[in-house]
């Protein structure tokens, strides 16, 4: 299944694509259009920036799957802030399902809009065998919204309407490409902060540690999908 990572910012693209390399996959620069992208062919990964905010990740989302029509897995990767208590800075999260929060009707009622992760990637996810102790790997529905989340009334307020552990801006935006384009879609998330008035600091402190952890999910992930194994000796990089 040809698959394309986006992060929703540079500095996160930057931090997922050192990572790889650090455990030794070639990357190939190559421009789809308008897009800067790094393919991984070991693991046959596109990874490209796909910019912050719904609207913005949702317009780059479709302009690759334009570009690139091979593409039939897309995933969002980035940070996230804690809404669960069950999370901790550092951990994973695998989006069972992105719920748009944002989303306000007043004309009518209606459930928030729900998007179900792709069901045969997450069940990979969750047979990953725990390999780093330092961090846990959560599966549960990640909030998706244009709002900073900052504090802990507004975050519990959040977790009790939507019933996720954890809140991310693009999700959704991605989430709308892949329907209207019929492709499969998931969305990952590393835990940067708890979503309180600290969350910009811990975000700026946390995110190198919770984008590499997020690698090395990424770099499971695509180990069980080699069937000539060369991926499997790839060896975790030096602490």
């Amino acid at each position: 299944m040809k698959t394309a990572i986006l992060t929703p910012l540079q500095e996160e693209l930057t931090i997922l694509v050192d990572g790889l390399e650090q455990f030794g996959l070639q990357k190939r620069e190559l421009r789809a259009g308008n897009l800067s992208i790094f393919e991984f062919s070991e693991v046959d990964l596109l990874v490209a920036c796909g910019g912050q905010g719904k609207t913005q990740f949702g317009i780059q989302a479709q302009y690759l799957l334009c570009q690139v029509p091979q593409i039939q897995l897309l995933v969002c990767a980035g940070a996230a802030g804690a809404l669960s208590d069950s999370l901790d800075v550092g951990d994973v999260v695998v989006a069972t399902e992105t719920v748009e929060h944002d989303y306000h009707l007043k004309f009518v009622s209606r459930p928030l809009p729900r998007f179900a992760g792709a069901r045969p990637v997450i069940k990979v996810l969750q047979n990953l065998p725990q390999t780093d102790s330092a961090f846990s790997v959560h599966f549960g529905a990640v909030a998706s919204g244009d709002e900073d989340i900052v504090d802990v009334a507004r975050g519990r307020e959040l977790m009790n309407k939507t019933d996720c552990v954890a809140v991310a801006w693009e999700g959704a935006g991605g989430a709308r490409a892949c329907r209207f384009n019929q492709k499969c879609y998931v969305e990952l998330r590393g835990v940067t902060d708890t979503a309180d008035r600290q969350a910009a600091a811990d975000f700026e402190a946390n995110l190198v540690t919770a984008m590499h952890n997020l690698v090395q999910v990424i770099i499971q992930w695509r180990a069980t999908l080699q069937p000539n194994g060369a991926v499997q000796q790839v060896a975790a990089p030096e602490q």
